[in-house]
């Protein structure tokens, strides 16, 4: 299932327009032969030239999230610090 697209347009060298996408996919956890296993989340990259994806475990997921998570607190910390600097 599609859970969210994120959507980066930009131009090239050329001045022409190209979009990107990285897509969030899930698939909920099931059971087999009996025993519950692991749902799985696909993080997809979408462009002009083709398509790349990569699943994940949930502790995969997870680990990535939180690394996502941290380094975009010390951009924003960064950015604001800057903005301070400049008043």
């Amino acid at each position: 299932m599609i859970e969210d697209e994120l959507t980066h347009w930009f131009k090239d060298d050329k001045g022409e327009s190209h979009r990107s996408v990285l897509r969030l996919e899930t698939e909920p956890p099931q059971v087999h032969n009996n025993y519950p296993r692991d749902g799985t989340i696909m993080v997809r990259v979408i462009n002009g030239i083709g398509t790349i994806g990569f699943k994940l475990s949930p502790d995969e997921a997870l680990r990535l999230g939180t690394h996502l998570l941290n380094l975009s607190k010390e951009q924003l910390a960064m950015k604001r610090k800057l903005w301070n600097q400049k008043e």
